[in-house]
């Protein structure tokens, strides 16, 4: 795994031991196998995609792609739009078909594969979401391209790109020739790693047409894929949370439409949203509002056979809805920048597996819409992974993430609040100080985190954590800790150390980026297990994350 691991000073975390006050236990016994490890975390996605092959992008790109030894795909709107490929927040374009004066379509695929090929290079793979509508083939081509300002009613966004195409059968060709361009230049076997998704959101502003309108769209899409391609991952419909009813209904039917006409479908997506607001002088997340998004996919899925055990891709799975909107201007967004974003994952994260246990469903895909923004300021407060090449430490979950692998293990926690409790109400009286484990062939990795819905200082948690199911061979294991706190893998306290510079100097851009990686608590520590289990205390800060190792030869 290629990633700068940093040593954090051990007395950091003295401090945090004054003002504790609950004392949590996590068992783990890595011998209690619950099911795989799905590494559902590596998915991203974006609004801009022209931000891709950028400087700061093709950075990022690249950090995405060595997050862990499996692949890692992207998603990311407008690719086959039409425009100068000139990038800006929530727009982009390729221009991948036009048409002449005789109104035959001319292809120019020298965006889009730009766009793979920075995907490709760094070793990550496309999650190719076929949309919007090229201006040409638009039914309603003026105005074509949006207008948004962050803070409007942006009224003119969803225009011309939004519409139906005026003819299907161009529609069709051009799916075709998309995607047999790019097993001509890929090849046969890269292209079939790859997903196909028809649209996205049609049950909103993204889509003016009728459900029946958007199921012959993917209809015609599906068959042109397959024609280009036999053996090609296509699926939908890419709906919004399926917590309102026309959401839930826009996804019944096009499960119907398909099972009913035998319309080919690999996969299902539909997206997942928390809901954070201000409150008093704080922000206040709503986890349990995109936890009940999962979980009524998942019902909705179970009511058609066919469907029931289909690979479920959450493809877009936030903890609100509006990547570009900056929390300067959305103060509920105000949770990005520092260590609430990704406690919040990482609890998110590991509740999704547990709905997917309880509805004995086939979640593949636990898609993060956070790319990079270019030309911001930095730390604006966009849904962001990095700012100006600097890493914030929601990346950093991903990075332990990353460290996971091989089987899901049991891990009881006596901080746990519980699944019911995240569906019902979320965290919002006692904190979640909770663990999820896994088990590969020579380790054991837990991920422990203090979460809260309220974003407001208290005391953090003491936490004995004992980690068993160490095979008896092993004599002796190394065991690493990382963490993710306000010392710890945090570029942006480390930039309000500084004064908060717009312009930092070479010396202090240097600084933020190594904050900005996954850093060690303390030293790692060889250990002689006893009775082949390990434990380890510590305190872990509200809001905080910890990424506790055991490996072995």
């Amino acid at each position: 795994m290629r990633m700068r691991l940093l040593a954090g000073l051990c007395v950091a975390a003295v401090p945090l031991c004054l003002c504790a006050q609950e004392s949590v236990t996590i068992q783990v016994d890595g011998a209690a196998k619950i099911a795989p490890f799905k590494p559902i975390y590596s998915y991203f996605g974006y609004d801009e995609p022209n931000y891709t092959y950028m400087k700061h992008g093709t950075k990022l790109v690249g950090e995405l792609a060595n997050l862990s030894p499996v692949p890692t795909y992207i998603r990311t709107h407008f690719m086959l739009c039409t425009g100068d490929g000139k990038a800006s927040l929530k727009w982009g374009s390729s221009n991948a078909y036009t048409e002449d004066a005789s109104g035959k379509p001319v292809y120019d695929w020298t965006i889009t594969d730009r766009i793979f090929d920075t995907y490709l290079k760094a070793g990550a793979k496309p999650f190719v979401e076929i949309g919007f509508m090229p201006e040409a083939l638009s039914t309603k081509p003026q105005p074509y391209k949006g207008i948004w300002e962050m803070g409007a009613r942006n009224e003119q966004y969803n225009v011309g790109w939004t519409y139906p195409p005026k003819d299907y059968d161009k529609w069709g060709e051009l799916v075709y020739q998309w995607v047999k361009h790019s097993v001509d230049k890929y090849g046969r076997a890269e292209v079939n790693t790859w997903y196909w998704e028809v649209w996205n959101e049609p049950d909103i502003s993204y889509w003016h047409g009728t459900p029946e309108e958007y199921d012959k769209l993917y209809e015609y899409a599906v068959k042109a894929v397959r024609r280009a391609l036999p053996t090609a991952r296509v699926g939908g419909p890419a709906t919004t949370s399926p917590r309102g009813a026309k959401a839930a209904e826009y996804l019944r039917q096009f499960l119907e439409y398909c099972q009913k006409n035998k319309v080919p479908l690999d996969f299902v997506t539909y997206h997942a949203k928390g809901a954070p607001r201000v409150t008093g002088d704080h922000v206040q997340m709503n986890i349990s509002v995109e936890m009940n998004d999962v979980n009524r996919g998942m019902e909705i899925m179970k009511q058609f056979a066919p469907y029931a055990k289909l690979p479920i891709i959450l493809s877009e799975a936030d903890p609100e809805g509006c990547a570009a909107c900056s929390a300067r201007v959305y103060p509920n967004n105000k949770y990005r920048n520092g260590t609430l974003y990704p406690v919040y994952t990482a609890a998110a994260l590991s509740n999704v597996l547990k709905i997917t246990d309880r509805n004995q469903a086939n979640m593949e895909g636990f898609l993060t819409w956070a790319f990079e923004f270019e030309d911001q300021p930095y730390f604006d407060g966009f849904r962001s992974l990095a700012t100006n090449g600097i890493d914030k430490p929601v990346l950093n979950v991903f990075r332990m993430f990353g460290m996971m692998s091989g089987d899901r293990v049991k891990a009881e926690s006596t901080g746990a609040v519980g699944l019911d409790t995240y569906l019902k109400t979320g965290v919002k009286e006692k904190a979640d100080i909770d663990a999820m484990a896994t088990r590969g062939d020579r380790d054991i990795s837990t991920m422990v985190w203090n979460y809260h819905d309220e974003d407001l200082p208290a005391p953090g948690s003491n936490v004995t954590l004992t980690i068993g199911g160490i095979p008896a061979a092993a004599k002796r294991v190394l065991v690493r800790h990382y963490r993710i706190d306000q010392e710890h893998s945090n570029a942006y306290t480390a930039w309000q150390a500084m004064g908060s510079p717009q312009n930092p100097t070479a010396e202090q851009y240097a600084k933020l980026e190594a904050a900005g990686q996954l850093q060690l608590l303390d030293s790692p520590t060889w250990v002689t297990p006893q009775s082949g289990k390990v434990t380890r205390s510590f305190a872990l800060p509200r809001q905080g994350v910890s990424m506790v190792q055991v490996s072995w030869q």
